[in-house]
């Protein structure tokens, strides 16, 4: 090569050099890449002596995964130099890789099966929650029954559809013998079968039958207080519109029970003991 034509290709080289904006160096691993700081500060150095795949973090390989690990931050900070609109910086920002590294997410173990007492107690409370009567007993305050067992069938409700407090309402007459014997002695029981229940209907089971399920409640029945009215009576006329229409003359106002003791029956012979804190914070079963 001539010495001019060699003067010529250096003055291009050089030329072209010089009109190329600075260069910026990347670490490229698995087509995704940093950009790394240029000069000899120490996150240069940090980043330049760790820029091999052994020492990197393992990438993203998984869209859902916990995000545990930061690079560091001064690898990003903005360079003034770049001299780019507010639109472009606000762009280049959107499309620069996060400064999170994530490993694989272990997946959650599922949550133990509940033991037998608390899935007795979320039986029990999808029982109160679905019926829609129950059969009380009382003991006989008058008459030639006086002193013994009496039992009548209420329409009850532990609250609207989507409010379930496993508490029994009911909208009762001072002229039925039952609320009679309560005033007498307010200690009473309810037992809700499973008549709708899905065992039963599916195996064609009465609702007699030992298997069906059954929820006995034992208690003290009281008048519900003013500042309950109106709770109750949601409870009882969103399950129960038709007692809206009863005649007024018969004085209707509102029990519920003060649960004491709770057992639950659903097999032959066998019954669950269920303390009543167990029953208040449990959650109707499904099934």
């Amino acid at each position: 090569m001539s010495a001019a034509a060699a003067a010529c290709w250096l003055a291009a080289v050089l030329w072209g050099g010089a009109a190329l904006p600075p260069a910026r160096g990347y670490v490229v691993l698995s087509s995704v890449s940093w950009p790394l700081p240029e000069g000899d500060g120490p996150a240069g150095d940090e980043l330049h002596s760790a820029s091999t795949e052994e020492a990197l973090p393992a990438l993203l390989e998984e869209a859902g995964s916990l995000w545990k690990q930061s690079y560091p931050a001064s690898a990003y900070r903005e360079h003034a130099e770049l001299g780019a609109g507010p639109a472009a910086r606000r762009a280049a920002r959107a499309a620069s890789p996060s400064r999170m590294f994530s490993y694989r997410r272990e997946s959650a173990a599922p949550p133990p099966p509940p033991g037998p007492e608390r899935a007795a107690a979320a039986r029990a409370r999808r029982l109160a929650r679905h019926s829609t009567w129950g059969f009380v007993a009382t003991q006989a305050a008058q008459g030639k029954v006086q002193g013994m067992p009496y039992g009548n069938c209420l329409l009850v409700s532990d609250g609207p559809i989507h409010n379930s407090t496993g508490i029994p309402f009911f909208y009762v007459t001072p002229k039925d013998k039952t609320v009679a014997d309560l005033l007498k002695n307010p200690v009473a029981s309810l037992t809700l079968p499973e008549v709708d229940g899905n065992f039963c209907r599916k195996n064609v089971v009465d609702p007699e039958d030992p298997r069906c399920t059954r929820l006995t409640l034992t208690g003290q029945m009281v008048t519900v207080a003013p500042e309950e009215v109106e709770f109750a009576k949601q409870a009882m006329f969103s399950r129960h519109p038709v007692i809206r229409k009863w005649p007024r003359n018969y004085e209707w106002f509102f029990l519920k029970m003060n649960i004491e003791h709770i057992w639950l029956q659903n097999w032959y012979g066998e019954v669950s003991t269920i303390t009543v804190e167990e029953y208040l914070k449990a959650i109707p079963s499904k099934a």
